[in-house]
């Protein structure tokens, strides 16, 4: 009697590839978090550059007087078209709203941007990411 040859794979196999392919699963998916993290802290030190430049253009524009609102500044869209959420992820919902206040006497730790909109403080016309919270490097949102 000829025995013929069986091809594929016997149980223990399978279970051995599922547990494998499961471990690298558990290994992979908190890091890939964690590069969406990284991501979303990125984009908002961009944008923070952003807005930081289109005051310092309106600061030259208006000889040294800095925008009571940053806000007023996409009105025509010559300085910036529109506010872009700031993202704390995490922490806070992503918000294009700007707290307009203090940074001496400090801000609320909502989220969003804080823009320090009093004439008599040192850091008037300064905006920052409003948020006490730490990023992935252990450096405070607002310290931006």
């Amino acid at each position: 009697m000829a025995r013929h040859a069986r091809s594929g794979f016997t149980l223990i196999e399978l279970m051995i590839v599922v547990a494998i392919i499961g471990i690298l699963a558990a290994i992979a998916v908190p890091k890939f978090a964690d590069l969406i993290r990284k991501s979303k802290e990125g984009a908002t030190k961009g944008k923070l550059g952003a807005l930081r430049s289109a005051v310092g253009i309106y600061y030259g524009d208006m000889e040294g007087q800095y925008p009571a609102d940053p806000a007023s500044m996409t009105v025509g869209g010559h300085y910036i078209r529109e506010i872009p959420p700031a993202q704390t992820p995490n922490y806070h919902a992503d918000s294009p709203a700007i707290l307009l206040g203090s940074a001496a006497v400090g801000f609320t730790d909502a989220g969003a941007w804080g823009y320090d909109s009093v004439p008599t403080d040192q850091d008037y016309g300064t905006i920052f990411v409003n948020c006490t919270h730490t990023d992935t490097k252990g450096t405070i949102w607002s310290s931006y």
